[in-house]
């Protein structure tokens, strides 16, 4: 009977080890702007809430400081990998904002990212925030909550790393993220192509016009405007993919 507060320690303390390196990945909980403290916090409250539902799935304890260390860096890599995971399909509305600042010879136009704590395209940095600003419109963030719980029974604590299969669904990730990011910013992508051929076939039967003056604030300005126009299909298509995506780990 004496121990048995040390094994729930031992359990509560892996359930905070995988939440709260998970949390520290999470759109909008695990942004850079957010204080370190707020995000330790957040994630201590939500281990002491999932802890009840998962606390009959937790191995025994460890008989050795060896092995107790290594079931924590195990719990540690499955919450970075799995927030990782969340972070890498949000950077497909980034993937798209750069497209579009090609596209639109908006690439130059810098801005500071309060998301990926570094400058990028204004564009990438509009539509990351836009991004984080969805999630919690449409409440996707509950399914965040969802699979932080369904995680112990894809992963059960005790258990060897699963690395190639973490590695496959990484790679899959990216792969899927950087796909849908280019199949969003297929309307600039027509209209840059057709854009840049009407203006070649102009600047090839006028020699004397000035086609360069002409095209870039006509590309800047049509290109915003079909940005604009498409604003909200992908806003709508993005949560649906998103809802898809964390649909596997719920």
């Amino acid at each position: 009977m004496a121990l048995a507060p040390a094994v729930e320690m031992y359990g509560a303390g892996l359930v905070f080890a995988r939440v709260g390196s998970l949390a520290m990945l999470l759109p909008g909980v695990g942004e850079s702007a957010v204080p370190p403290r707020v995000r330790l916090s957040f994630a201590l409250v939500l281990s002491l809430a999932i802890y009840p539902v998962v606390r009959t799935g937790m191995p025994a304890m460890p008989e050795t400081v060896g092995g107790l260390g290594g079931q924590l860096i195990i719990e540690i890599l499955i919450g970075i990998a799995l927030g990782s995971l969340i972070r890498l399909f949000l950077s497909t509305l980034a993937v798209m904002g750069e497209v579009y600042s090609l596209q639109t010879t908006l690439s130059f136009a810098q801005t500071a990212n309060p998301l990926q704590a570094q400058p990028g395209t204004t564009i990438a940095a509009f539509l990351t925030l836009l991004g984080v600003a969805l999630i919690f419109a449409t409440d996707l963030h509950q399914m965040f909550v969802a699979a932080m719980v369904h995680s112990f029974n894809l992963f059960p604590p005790g258990k060897a790393l699963p690395v190639a299969d973490l590695g496959q669904l990484e790679i899959r990730t990216v792969a899927q993220t950087f796909a849908l990011g280019i199949q969003l910013s297929a309307p600039i992508l027509v209209f840059s192509l057709i854009f840049n051929i009407a203006a070649g076939f102009v600047g090839r039967m006028m020699p004397q016009f000035q086609i360069f003056f002409v095209a870039t604030p006509l590309s800047v300005l049509l290109g915003l405007s079909i940005f604009a126009m498409g604003l909200g299909s992908v806003g709508l298509v993005w949560t649906e993919q998103f809802r898809a995506f964390l649909g596997q780990f719920v």
